[in-house]
């Protein structure tokens, strides 16, 4: 919590983080966050998790539309990226679904415990967004 109440200070800010809640219940079911990587090259990426009991019902599709849109229309991004485990076909389908195209795979790009485990690559670049049918977060 400090890292991010801290980040919100930094000037020029690079990240952005959201909490995600259930209104109707005022549950935190998750979170997200946007993180401007190369300023030069208006690059960014994105990453988000939920609660497993909140898979498969759109939550995540929502949440990436919204922060791909922040990145594109208010940091000025040309290009953001995501990465996922590759048996993490859920993730990839998200990212699919808003207009990400698999761009590779990173071999052994994270360990998990004592396991080394590959990584896709996806990416969206701004006109693919702007000219897309998935270019806001309520479609």
């Amino acid at each position: 919590m400090q890292r991010v109440i801290a980040s919100q200070k930094e000037e020029p800010r690079k990240n952005f983080e959201v909490a995600v809640t259930l209104k109707e219940r005022n549950t935190l079911i998750g979170g997200g966050r946007i993180s401007v990587s190369d300023e030069r090259h208006r690059e960014g990426f994105i990453g988000y998790i939920l609660n497993r009991d909140f898979w498969g019902q759109g939550y995540a599709t929502e949440l990436a539309q919204a922060l791909i849109a922040f990145g594109f229309e208010k940091l000025g991004l040309h290009r953001i990226y995501a990465t996922c485990d590759i048996e993490n076909k859920a993730s990839a389908h998200v990212m699919e679904k808003i207009g990400m195209q698999r761009e590779g795979r990173l071999r052994e790009h994270r360990l998990q415990g004592k396991n080394w485990r590959d990584q896709y690559v996806y990416a969206i670049l701004d006109r693919e967004w702007s000219h897309g049918k998935n270019h806001k977060p309520n479609d």
